[in-house]
């Protein structure tokens, strides 16, 4: 699978997530339900702006307490270092208690920041808020967050997954902010800055007509009928 360049990928860094949302509907290539993630994924630390990387998934139970053998975090930092850069670890609680879970925190952030991750998404619980906070750079979107971490265990890595209605393959390029967060199409994953820009262009002018004073729905009226096709 072709990536972007470093410059790609740092134009899509300069653009919100609804923007990038509404470029990948100009190609048509999924329904307008699809390709993001529900309200309940929500953004810690928007101080950060836009994230973007690859996604390295996983599935985790932290709550299920027969389970036993290997944590697996090994196989996952294995699968984090072969990944390609910026990756974004994305994890799929599948405990018997989802909203007492919890998936990451400050150690194990830390060492997905060196070994290159740029943020955790997960439908479970993250800790240590103000420690990764701390770290810089790198970005929680989580339903919310928990102060144990249970009986942690990674169990399959690099798997589909699906968070918050987000269907997620290994390799998928994520892209969020405080909006929330989507997958780019890999097919159109170079073109959509530039889609992006050509829809920011277009909004800042019905932005200007909607500020002018005296709007009436007689101008507001003509005004969109130069949008009819």
């Amino acid at each position: 699978m072709s990536r972007l360049t470093a410059e790609q990928l740092e134009a899509l860094r300069r653009i919100d997530s609804p923007t990038v949302s509404n470029a990948i509907e100009e190609f048509k290539l999924r329904s307008l339900v699809e390709g993001y993630a529900g309200w309940e994924l929500r953004c810690a630390f928007p101080e950060i702006g836009t994230t973007i990387g690859y996604a390295v998934t996983c599935t985790g139970d932290t709550t299920t307490t027969s389970r036993a053998g290997d944590r697996g975090l090994m196989r996952l930092w294995e699968a984090l270092a072969a990944a390609p850069k910026p990756a974004v670890i994305v994890i799929k609680d599948i405990g018997s208690d989802r909203t007492r879970s919890c998936h990451m925190g400050e150690v194990m952030a830390t060492t997905a920041k060196a070994l290159g991750a740029v943020g955790c998404v997960s439908d479970g619980g993250l800790r240590d808020v103000a420690e990764v906070k701390a770290l810089g750079g790198f970005q929680y979107f989580c339903p919310g967050f928990v102060v144990s971490h249970g009986y942690p265990l990674i169990c399959e890595v690099n798997v589909p997954v699906t968070v918050a209605g987000l269907s997620v393959n290994a390799g998928d390029l994520l892209h969020g902010d405080v909006n929330g967060i989507l997958t780019i199409p890999a097919e159109i994953a170079g073109k959509v800055a530039d889609e992006a820009e050509r829809i920011r262009e277009a909004e800042r002018e019905v932005l200007e007509f909607l500020r002018r004073p005296g709007l009436t729905i007689e101008r507001l009226r003509a005004f969109q009928a130069r949008f009819r096709h």
